[in-house]
């Protein structure tokens, strides 16, 4: 299991990567690490990513509140809040704005996972959340319907959201999301966007359940002990038969 300390570190290595390869500007953002089921470690607001320190990072209880840091919390922490409360396998979040995706998102077109293999089997699909003003219950309410069930969200006039069981398995989702909007726009420019059949994609869903979606974790899946699932005790029965 990581320490508190690891984890400061690696969301400033994300949050320089994310800055890095266009993802945000200037101030745009947020990530966040669940350290516990009581608390949530996240950037701060107005701040750019590319330029934190690990002290920058604040601790916030699951009401928001803040515990521990000297900067003031993102005001869109309550997006991160119902992630944690809606998936307790999701133990990492990043939100930003990729330029391609956030293009589709603006012009609210949903990017078809049915034109690339990979992303069916990596993220099943990435739906499209009606607009919500960031940072209010709005969004909370577009976003609820949508978490449960997948691990991206374009957010309509806003950005995408990405999580998953540790911090570099929700930053690959959000580098899978933004590959695919350009593959996905350079398709059709060329007018040529050949979707894979309905066999095709049952064929890929099969794959998907039996190989996995290419879960990135690491350090014990970044789980920490409170968020911890069955995985383990089904690892355990697998080791015993090999």
């Amino acid at each position: 299991m990581m320490s508190e300390r690891q984890h400061r570190q690696e969301i400033v290595r994300i949050g320089r990567m994310i800055h890095e390869r266009g993802y945000v500007a200037a101030t745009d953002g947020n990530v966040s690490v669940r350290l516990s089921q009581s608390r949530i470690l996240v950037t701060p607001t107005a701040m750019s990513k590319g330029l934190m320190k690990p002290s920058d990072l604040i601790v916030v209880d699951c009401a928001g509140r803040k515990l521990r840091g000297k900067r003031d919390v993102s005001s869109e922490i309550a997006m991160h809040l119902l992630i944690y409360r809606l998936r307790q396998d999701v133990n990492a979040i990043v939100h930003a704005h990729p330029p391609t995706a956030t293009g589709y998102a603006a012009a609210r077109q949903p990017l078809n996972p049915a034109l690339l293999s990979e992303v069916v089997i990596a993220l099943e699909d990435i739906p499209l959340a009606e607009y919500g003003t960031p940072g209010t219950s709005e969004l909370c309410d577009t976003l609820a319907p949508l978490i449960p069930r997948y691990k991206a969200i374009l957010m309509s006039n806003h950005g995408v959201v990405t999580y998953g069981a540790d911090l570099l398995s929700a930053y690959m989702h959000m580098e899978t999301v933004e590959h695919f909007a350009k593959v996905a726009l350079v398709a059709h420019m060329l007018g040529r966007q050949h979707l894979l059949s309905k066999e095709d994609m049952r064929k890929l869903a099969a794959a998907r359940e039996k190989y996995g979606s290419g879960n990135h974790s690491h350090r014990n899946g970044g789980r920490t002990p409170e968020a911890k699932s069955s995985n383990g005790k089904e690892a355990a029965v697998a080791a015993r038969k090999r």
